[in-house]
């Protein structure tokens, strides 16, 4: 009986932390070198898939939120120069792309400015 109690236990646990999350998330960018940064810059623990499509500006993201979080994801991205829906990048790394990357960026307050630390997970 206690066997049969702790295999349930550990089989929705197991289900529990296995669940993927898939979110759409607006992301700046321009061409294909946007697509090839955004999408390398998510190729990291937790995240199973990333694709951002040029023309929409949508990043299409599937990960494990007890690894990861949206917040960290679109930091992530701002920390390489392209911003998101929530998360405004620095301007020094939105310099730093090259020109065909550079996209018209929002003026209002509605972004907030991505970290100066460092996003580790």
């Amino acid at each position: 009986m206690f066997i049969a109690v702790f295999a349930m236990i550990s089989t929705t646990l197991f289900a529990q932390t296995s669940t993927e999350k898939t979110d759409t998330i607006k992301v700046y960018g321009e061409c294909g070198m946007c697509k090839s940064r955004i999408q390398k810059t998510l190729k990291i623990d937790g995240i199973s898939s990333a694709v951002w499509d040029v023309d929409t500006k949508l990043l299409t993201v599937t990960y494990n939120p007890a690894s990861i979080t949206n917040d960290v994801i679109q930091q992530k991205i701002a920390a390489v120069g392209h911003d998101t829906e929530k998360y405004k990048a620095n301007d020094k790394e939105y310099d730093q792309l090259p020109g065909c990357c550079h996209y018209e960026r929002k003026k209002d307050g509605a972004l907030r400015e991505e970290p100066k630390h460092k996003v580790h997970h």
